[in-house]
């Protein structure tokens, strides 16, 4: 994609300006203009070009962040919120320069309430961190997207992962928020109430608009107990569709699996090269089941079952943590295996989601795809909620390759959108979907644009993402 494709932004020299002396003074050695760090503040993982802030500011309070939005919004530089940098739609570029937030030392774990299930951390807190804290509480935070990222960073991509199909997404696990908005001022969502009927849904709101509307600066989570038993295993399948039909089998009986994931043979492939798996080179799906010791034995039964009724198996199960924990760092592991599969080049990750219904369609339609265009390009997905991944393999310093990759990229959202799916089930819009979100919601667009301009009247909440250009 190259510059002139992604939301034009206007910079504004004289401002940045101003803006680098007032916080070079005020944050001293927290405050960095150097190229190295600056370009790790706007790294992306998708063939988007860099575009780099003109400044990266180290806020450790609230306060700090309403300080710096403040200086920004008086003399109109955008805002970058920033967490680990693992989101995969250019998240946070600087399409017109400004100053990013690294909220990494804002890392506190400020309350954790056991009888009530919930805790509130700041954003730089990452999941891993959490659960280490939590572990011996016996309680865990579930949403898990493969990545270490920020609780802050996941909130407002809308984060979810393997577990999504039994604990949610992060839209379901946010209880309340707090963020600094574009005027400087905070705002608290909610309290820590399972449920509310108190005015509009603020929490909703922010969670997942990708810090279009303010920066968030404190999290309250539902948290759940560690189950008592845990199984899992990879049932091995003669193709992709008897795959999905065992998932949409699986689901629709009601058994309440943990994780569910289809990986495509390529991709098998790949994990048996760098994870030294040994399982068959076939469409699988790993499967995980949380309860008691006699539940997670009846269900991981009851799935073989339905896996043999569709050509499937033998399912090869087991309770034993280090093997699971093995399985499962090869999913996680799922992008840089395949790397292996085209030494040298990078890959772009995409992702689209549909209703289960229409699961095996929409995969087996995209392999087709994939094998038609000549594409190196494997595929995982979250398949109990009918997510799924590609990840192109391509030379991005090939101008052909990379028109390829969008043409495949474009076919797949489109064909989602079809499906009464989107174009998008966790990675966001960012910049690189921008093109696709009125073909998916028409109207609602506009929508979002005078929700955008009510709130950020300036433009200056991580501008250039989510929301097409005007006109």
């Amino acid at each position: 994609m190259a510059l002139s494709d992604l939301n034009p932004v206007e910079r504004n020299e004289e401002g940045i300006a101003a803006v680098l002396g007032i916080l070079k003074q005020r944050f001293g050695e927290r405050f960095q203009t150097g190229a190295a760090i600056r370009g790790q503040h706007a790294h992306t993982t998708t063939y988007i070009p860099t575009q780099a802030p003109d400044g990266v500011a180290f806020a450790e309070t609230t306060a700090e962040v309403q300080e710096i939005v403040r200086a920004c919004a008086a003399h109109r530089v955008p805002v970058i919120a920033f967490g680990v940098g693992s989101s995969l739609e250019g998240h946070t570029n600087a399409p017109g320069g400004g100053i990013s937030i690294d909220t990494s030392r804002m890392n506190r774990i400020l309350a954790v309430n056991p009888q009530d299930l919930d805790c509130t951390v700041e954003p730089g807190v990452t999941r891993e961190d959490l659960n280490r804290h939590l572990r011996d509480t016996g309680l865990f935070f579930p949403i898990d997207p493969g990545a270490n990222a920020s609780l802050g960073g996941m909130a407002a991509t809308r984060a979810s992962g393997t577990n999504a199909v039994r604990y949610g997404t992060m839209r379901e696990n946010v209880l309340s928020l707090t963020a600094v908005m574009a005027d400087g001022e905070t705002v608290t969502t909610g309290k820590r109430a399972k449920k509310s009927s108190a005015g509009y849904d603020l929490t909703r709101l922010l969670v997942g608009s990708e810090g279009t509307l303010g920066v968030i600066t404190s999290l309250t989570l539902r948290l759940q107990g560690i189950p008592q038993a845990i199984s899992g295993g990879v049932c091995p399948f003669p193709s992709l569709e008897a795959a999905c039909n065992t998932v949409i089998a699986t689901i629709q009986m009601g058994i309440p699996v943990a994780r569910i994931e289809l990986i495509n043979a390529l991709q098998m492939r790949a994990m048996k090269n760098y994870s030294k798996l040994d399982y068959p080179e076939s469409p699988c799906l790993f499967v995980e089941f949380h309860g008691s010791d006699a539940g997670v034995a009846e269900q991981a039964e009851t799935f073989g079952m339905i896996a043999e009724e569709n050509g499937g198996g033998p399912f090869l199960w087991t309770s034993v943590a280090e093997e699971r924990t093995k399985l499962w760092k090869a999913r996680h592991d799922a992008y840089w295996s395949s790397l292996t599969l085209r030494p040298g080049a990078k890959g772009l990750s995409t992702d689209v989601c549909v209703p289960i219904s229409r699961l095996a369609e929409c995969v087996t339609e995209t392999e087709a795809d994939i094998a038609e265009m000549g594409l190196v390009a494997p595929i995982v997905g979250h398949a109990g909620d009918g997510n799924f991944h590609v990840l192109v393999l391509m030379d991005v310093d090939n101008p052909a390759e990379i028109a390829l990759a969008e043409k495949f990229v474009a076919r797949l959202n489109m064909r989602a959108i079809a499906m009464e799916g989107t174009c998008t089930g966790e990675h966001g819009i960012g910049q690189g979907k921008v093109g696709f979100l009125r073909r998916e919601l028409g109207h609602g667009v506009d929508i979002m644009r005078m929700i955008k301009q009510a709130l950020d009247p300036l433009n200056i909440m991580n501008p250039g993402k989510i929301l097409p250009a005007a006109g």
